[in-house]
């Protein structure tokens, strides 16, 4: 499956947002009949999106484009039980980024289990994942700084670092976000500003996109 980097799609036209939701209801209505040709259509509609999100949360472009996959396997199973309680993109977006850290904590926990055997004289190899530099958000900073404010946000709480994601890097507004995470307005501008705050912490003055 192939992915690109392009800029997150605009949705500030009303008149765009209409016409999207209408081809999603059809689009979902073509899928839980069975219809391979919406699933097409629906991989290639959303793949980047899918895939930008959980690239931005795991950095690694194999990882998220296995996981990527994985979150379309999962709505090609699971399409039956969706009623339309949020947007077509709003779940999405919420099998991307729950996938995404599912992800990282399996990962995590690789890790963890590689260095301690190692500690016991196995021959397991700690791996430690390098920053990915080719980052979008290399325009903005010099390679050093941009790969400490990655290993940082890696660092957040699960909710901020999703909150920060999506607002920073897919662009969503706080209202998506917090259609995606099932939570408040208010609980992701706390989550937005408590991110912003470590980050600020653990940054020189001069990253002024965060």
């Amino acid at each position: 499956m192939a992915y690109s980097l392009s800029l997150p799609f605009c949705f500030d036209s009303p008149t765009y947002a209409s016409v999207s939701d209408t081809v999603d209801a059809e689009l979902v209505t073509a899928l839980q009949q069975g219809s391979e040709t919406a699933f097409r259509t629906l991989v290639e509609r959303y793949q980047d999106r899918v895939y930008r999100t959980v690239f931005s949360l795991l950095r690694s472009p194999e990882e998220a484009e296995d996981v990527a996959q994985e979150v379309f396997v999962e709505v090609y199973q699971t399409v039956a039980k969706f009623r339309g309680d949020a947007a077509l993109s709003t779940w999405l977006y919420r099998l991307a980024t729950s996938r995404a850290l599912q992800h990282h904590r399996r990962a995590k926990a690789k890790k963890r289990f590689a260095y301690f055997t190692s500690l016991l004289g196995f021959n397991n190899q700690v791996l430690h994942e390098l920053p990915d530099n080719a980052h979008p958000l290399a325009l903005l900073e010099g390679q050093q700084q941009l790969g400490l404010l990655l290993d940082h946000i890696g660092r957040l709480p699960p909710q901020q670092r999703v909150a920060f994601t999506l607002r920073h890097e897919q662009e969503l507004s706080y209202e998506e976000i917090a259609a995606v995470l099932g939570t408040s307005v208010s609980a992701v501008e706390s989550l937005l500003f408590r991110a912003r705050q470590t980050l600020r912490q653990h940054l020189q003055p001069s990253s002024h996109h965060v």
